[in-house]
């Protein structure tokens, strides 16, 4: 960990800041009396940030953190989905002067060993695979397969180079996601080729590969690990994994929903149709989308929308938005969302993890994510949304930026 988060975070350790959450958690012990107790061996962290609006509706932002540590490592699953569509919307202004833009073919080719091609996306409009049907994957429905072509047109240098130019060092995205491959068969990324409506040529991006490989994170986990149908009883190596720190994780939500608040350093260069295309599609629901095309029987509005809902079925109230991205593997459920009530004029970020992995085994698919995961995700979403209905502003928030047109499939 860099000396100055090491600093940071032992500055803010005792602050009021760290123990408003946990003050509040503990008026609800029927929801939150075993998280308390379990916070280190669950790996809890959350951060809440509360938002305040000047009389020229201007946000202000204050954080409120519960067991944040940098140095508890948790697996970050599919919220490294987010920052690689940002990456991916941001490239497209590159290959501009192509003729190339997010609605624009992507054929995905094979030039190292176990690399997947690509022709056709079934679900996308006229079958045709685009960055646009990619990104709307990943936010929808966390597609993995989505995220890995997306991590091939970029290329595993060019994010780590990008995202160190916007100040995010400690952020490491240096594999797919369900494909076992080795570290070297990672760097390595597809050929890519763009044609237009004939079928011709416009621009192919060759091959790549990441000679300036990550360091080790040097991080196990876990007790015992299942390799196949075997126990290995030793923790479990995730040196060669993501990492994602929860507080990256708001910092990259906060910079796509509010730009104007974070450093220009940290900006992703997005036009107004960029910024309006990621906040439709990660507040979207399932059944709101065309194509790609998802059954709303498997996939209802409560789908990846952790906080606030956990495991619901039920439709969301429409006065109800969440921005977000979740990721679950390995036992850890994550969720970094940013939610508004439109009727109530209540608007918060709110940021959390847990491992649900309660006898220590990683690997084989046991984990209590119905019995704890899931519960907790709601309990804590519907413990700040109390708290933020009651809560006395000087000025109401005017949310209309965020209420999007859905029709618009």
């Amino acid at each position: 960990m860099l000396a100055g988060q090491l600093q940071l975070f032992s500055q803010n350790k005792k602050s009021i800041n760290d123990t408003f959450l946990e003050q509040l958690m503990k008026t609800k012990p029927e929801w939150f009396q075993e998280i308390l107790a379990k916070r280190d061996s669950f790996n809890v962290q959350i951060i809440y940030t509360q938002i305040n609006r000047n009389k020229h509706n201007r946000p202000t932002f204050t954080d409120y953190t519960f067991n944040l540590n940098p140095q508890h490592y948790f697996y970050p699953a599919s919220t490294v989905k987010m920052p690689t569509a940002f990456l991916a919307l941001e490239k497209l202004h590159e290959l501009k002067s192509k003729g190339i833009d997010k609605t624009t073919t992507m054929l995905t080719d094979s030039g190292y060993n176990k690399q997947d091609v690509v022709y056709t996306q079934p679900n996308a409009r006229d079958s045709r695979p685009t960055i646009e049907n990619y990104i709307k994957q990943v936010f929808l429905v966390s597609d993995n397969d989505a995220f890995n072509r997306l991590y091939e047109f970029l290329g595993q240098g060019y994010i780590r180079e990008k995202l160190k130019e916007k100040g995010y060092d400690s952020i490491v995205i240096r594999h797919r996601l369900e494909r076992f491959l080795t570290p070297d068969q990672n760097a390595a990324t597809n050929p890519v080729n763009f044609i237009d409506t004939s079928g011709k040529l416009i621009y192919r991006q060759p091959a790549q590969y990441n000679k300036n490989l990550y360091p080790s994170l040097n991080v196990r986990l876990g007790k015992a690990y299942y390799k196949g149908n075997v126990l290995v009883n030793e923790p479990l190596d995730f040196s060669y994994k993501n990492r994602l720190y929860l507080q990256d994780l708001k910092s990259l939500l906060q910079g796509i929903l509010f730009p104007e608040s974070v450093p220009v350093k940290k900006r992703f260069n997005f036009t107004k149709e960029d910024y309006n295309f990621v906040k439709h599609w990660m507040s979207a629901y399932p059944g709101e989308s065309d194509f790609p095309n998802y059954d709303t029987t498997n996939y209802g509005d409560a789908y990846c929308k952790f906080l606030l809902f956990g495991a619901a079925k039920d439709k969301i109230p429409g006065n109800i938005r969440v921005f977000n991205k979740v990721g679950d593997a390995y036992g850890f459920l994550i969720d970094a969302a940013y939610i508004i009530d439109t009727k109530n004029n209540v608007e918060f970020m709110l940021c959390a993890t847990i491992s649900c992995s309660r006898d220590g085994i990683l690997n084989g698919g046991v984990y209590d994510y119905d019995g704890l995961g899931l519960p907790f995700m709601k309990h804590i979403g519907e413990l700040i949304y109390e708290y933020e209905l009651k809560r006395t502003r000087k000025f109401p928030p005017d949310l209309r930026d965020f209420i999007i047109d859905y029709n618009i499939r």
